[in-house]
């Protein structure tokens, strides 16, 4: 379960600091600040859409704050690049990393409610109506029905990337060349007690890597922290409550605006320990409470007909907990399987029975909170994954609904070394950055 990718570990990961400032003067109509609803999506259950808040004023923006009111019956089911809080149907969302806005640009944030009807009234934007000049916003809709809600936020399609590690590529060329906007960045470790550093050693902020974050950011993409992995010293053990691995985790989160954030638990120290499983469940159930609209999603291994007794316990326990975990993440592979498309299948199907049968969700439902991580190529047990397989399991999980797909590398996306396990190829032989593209497409 990935121990291959710690037998190349070497030095690389700090990422960029990017928080909102003091709050802004209100607007007035004068001003030209606007916010704009869109309706993406609908469903039976509810709806995903978003405000577009664009500076038209003469002078820079920042910090923003939205308001609107839900009609009865609705509620925010999820928010993304904001934090909001909710009093009654009155909703407050406030920026996070993307707080300011100078003449002329904009930026947006996205969320899904559960309730059908009719669309948000009474929107302002710094305490102005949001159209800028006094009246009711102008609503924009483009619905496109669906039977179940996407999981947004999370990055639905994040394969792997790691800066020190693997001769990586320049994340913005690689999202140039594949349309991929998210990357899961790997590792968040321990540099000693409860303190959270990229792979235990790298401050959280700082360095050449930041450079890379801004230049993900600036071109539409985002991340997904990764805490955890096979080796090194994990937060999960060496944080001694769940209160203080809560804020470990926060610290990482304040430092970057988070959306979301991936446990890794795959090794034994975590996954096998069932004290440390329920201490990052509580935890994780404490940062969905102080961080309204953040994604949890929790990466384990599994068996070939969906979890194992230990992947088993921890969804039982993340229900008796109330842990509310987004995405639960499956590693098929290292099975020494001769068939990794028909057992990965297998295996999420299995993970959707369990969920279901655990949640009382439907088969909809449940696939809605099932993520697939699979290894690219050859596997540390030289198990093949070609990317017609990488393609067919992409095209079962869209088709599916399911909330996640991401793989390991894109460092190792990459024709060459055909028959070897390497850092940085997959060891068989393929169109450069074939996985990313595949993956893309969810």
């Amino acid at each position: 379960m990935k121990r291959f990718r710690w037998q190349f570990l070497t030095i690389g990961l700090a990422v960029a600091a990017v928080v909102g400032g003091v709050l802004a003067a209100p607007a007035s109509g004068a001003t030209g600040v606007t916010a704009q609803f869109t309706k993406t999506s609908a469903w039976d259950s509810g709806y995903e859409a978003k405000y577009t808040i664009t500076n038209g004023g003469s002078a820079a923006l920042s910090s923003w704050t939205v308001e609107f009111d839900l009609p009865s019956g609705q509620a925010i089911a999820s928010l993304w690049d904001g934090t909001y809080t909710a009093s009654g149907q009155h909703i407050t969302v406030r920026n996070t990393w993307n707080g300011n806005i100078g003449v002329g640009g904009s930026t947006s944030f996205g969320f899904t409610v559960r309730g059908s009807g009719a669309n948000p009234s009474g929107c302002k934007v710094n305490g102005a109506a949001c159209d800028g000049t006094g009246n009711p916003p102008t609503t924009t809709t483009t619905t496109t029905t669906t039977s179940n809600p996407p999981l947004p936020g999370t990055g639905r399609g994040a394969p792997y990337l790691y800066l020190g590690w693997g001769d990586p590529q320049s994340a913005t060329q690689v999202m140039q060349a594949t349309g991929v906007k998210w990357f899961t960045l790997a590792f968040v470790l321990s540099s000693g007690g409860c303190n959270p550093a990229w792979d235990g050693q790298r401050a959280l902020t700082g360095g050449v890597d930041q450079q890379t974050i801004n230049a993900i950011r600036a071109a539409g993409g985002d991340i997904v922290p990764s805490f955890g992995g096979w080796s090194g010293n994990k937060l999960g053990p060496n944080c001694s409550t769940p209160e203080a691995l809560a804020g470990a985790i926060q610290q990482v989160i304040n430092a970057y605006g988070l959306k979301a954030v991936d446990m890794d638990i795959e090794n034994t120290d975590e996954f096998e320990n069932y004290v440390v499983q329920d201490r990052i469940l509580n935890a994780l159930r404490i940062v969905k409470q102080n961080n309204p609209g953040i994604q949890t999603i929790v990466t384990f291994g599994t068996s070939t007909s969906g979890p194992n007794s230990h992947g088993n316990r921890l969804i039982d326990q993340a229900k008796a907990l109330n842990a509310n975990i987004d995405v639960f993440t499956i590693m098929p592979f290292d099975f020494g399987s001769s068939n990794i498309r028909t057992d990965t299948i297998n295996a999420a199907t299995g993970l959707k029975n369990k969920l279901r049968s655990t949640f009382g969700w439907s088969d909809a439902e449940a696939f809605r909170h099932v993520g697939i991580s699979g290894m690219n190529g050859l596997s540390d047990q030289r198990e093949l994954t070609t990317v017609d397989d990488w393609t067919a399991i992409r095209d079962w999980s869209k088709s599916n609904g399911l909330g996640r797909l991401a793989f390991w590398s894109v460092n190792r996306d990459r024709g060459g070394c055909d028959g070897q396990v390497a850092a940085h190829c997959s060891g068989i032989g393929q169109a450069d950055l074939a996985f990313t593209r595949i993956t893309a497409g969810f």
